[in-house]
């Protein structure tokens, strides 16, 4: 059974045993039934918010820095040797973070946490590319990874119910990082059964390569600060999507207080009621992620220009986190979850137009220097933005650490907005 682009209905790509290996791995990657309440987790060990921003800050500085090194690795040791490490190393930190309490062993289990991403990184993306160049199907990118890209984050409105349902039943936050161990046991199984033609081992591990590795890096960064036109274009897209990442996790404390105040089911835990509520909204949330991905061209075509759409969502984002922060400090807690669930949806609505918009304006070597610089830049945004939200929350309230963070950057808006290019 094939499927075809609608615009190139001449070329298809067979939906064979290595496609539904692809989406599996999708599918039960993005079964972290942690996610949805990590910072619940913390709060219950007495972790302060300026130390869960320290934590979160210690996860971006190292995926920063490792991410040259793993590249690296990868093309020494081969793709899949890589991959299936990188879920070892998250297997390690999901137990830590499950037998543990402390502020230090936490640390250390997001240490782990850090190595595993920056070896998994871009390695399935990659692996996925090279599969379709062997099959001849190089036209069909943007339609196989999508749909492989539709596996995960289905995963993940499930992994939400599932999250819940587990938090549900045990009482508590712990369990839910035990369970997660098991779909990565399954992706290591399933990474090892794929082609040996995908590994690419490219050469021996050597100083020297590592060294003019890190040398091209900061060659292509250097020229990258030289052009204004890249600089603006990154800052656009990194600022808000380093932002969301710092405070996307907020969202838990702020459920967590409107379950809490509901007449409901009170005749279950404070926990109970969390999780059947938390488990609902991120279930929803996902699956509108999804759905307005999808459309993330059309918005593009009706404000006739990229640049209109990255301004647009820029300021609606950061104005919606202003909002959120005000609204739920003065105990409107709907309105504030409404809000959050909006700004989930405009990150995934920009991302698309801003990887686009990036890809038109700078091509070849110039372009992969402008996305290698984005995701440098969003996670220094994110560790540098997620201890101050921290240590704000813990003198003034979760509302007016994002109001105050957002509004800080509303007022820093112009100097990353975007402007046509002139032919």
């Amino acid at each position: 059974m094939g499927f075809g682009c609608s615009s190139c209905m001449n070329t298809v790509f067979v939906k064979d045993i290595q496609y539904y290996k692809f989406c599996l791995y999708g599918f039960f990657k993005n079964l972290r039934f942690f996610e949805p309440f990590l910072i619940l987790f913390f709060l219950e060990k007495d972790i302060s918010f300026l130390q869960i921003g320290i934590i979160y800050s210690v996860r971006e500085i190292l995926i920063n820095i490792l991410e040259i090194p793993s590249g690296i690795l990868a093309d020494a040791f081969g793709r899949k040797k890589t991959l299936t490490t990188s879920f070892v190393f998250y297997i390690i930190s999901f137990m830590i973070f499950h037998f543990t309490q402390t502020f230090f062993s936490f640390i250390i289990a997001i240490v782990f946490y850090a190595i595993g991403d920056a070896f998994r990184t871009g390695n399935h993306k990659a692996m996925i590319f090279e599969y379709l160049s062997i099959k001849g199907w190089k036209d069909q990118r943007a339609h196989y990874y999508g749909h492989t890209r539709s596996w995960s984050q289905f995963g993940s409105a499930i992994s939400s119910l599932a999250a819940a349902g587990i938090v549900f039943y045990s009482g508590t936050y712990n369990t839910i990082f035990l369970i997660s161990v098991i779909p990565y046991i399954i992706d290591v199984f399933l990474v090892s059964s794929y082609p040996k033609e995908l590994d690419l081992v490219k050469g021996e591990l050597s100083s020297k390569k590592i060294k003019g590795r890190f040398i091209l890096v900061f060659d292509e960064i250097i020229y990258s600060f030289r052009k204004i036109s890249i600089l603006k274009a990154v800052a656009n897209l990194s600022v808000h999507s380093g932002f969301h990442r710092s405070i996307k996790d907020y969202l838990q404390p702020v459920i967590q207080t409107f379950a809490l105040s509901l007449p409901f089911f009170l005749y279950f835990t404070a926990n109970q009621r969390s999780a059947i509520l938390i488990g609902i909204i991120y279930f929803v949330i996902y699956l509108l992620t999804s759905f307005i991905t999808r459309r993330a061209g059309r918005l593009k075509d009706q404000l006739r220009s990229m640049e209109n759409s990255l301004n647009l969502t820029m300021y609606l984002g950061f104005i919606f986190i202003l909002l959120c922060g005000i609204f739920f400090h003065y105990g409107f807690f709907l309105a504030s979850i409404i809000l959050y669930v909006l700004i989930f949806l405009i990150e995934n609505l920009r991302n698309p137009i801003g990887v686009a918009y990036v890809s038109n304006l700078y091509k070849d070597n110039v372009l992969a220097t402008a996305l290698s610089l984005n995701s440098q830049s969003k996670s220094l945004i994110s560790a540098i933005i997620a201890p101050l939200l921290g240590f704000i929350a813990d003198k003034f309230g979760v509302g007016i650490s994002l109001a105050v963070i957002a509004l800080s950057i509303v007022i820093l808006s112009p100097l990353f907005s975007v402007k046509p290019q002139k032919n």
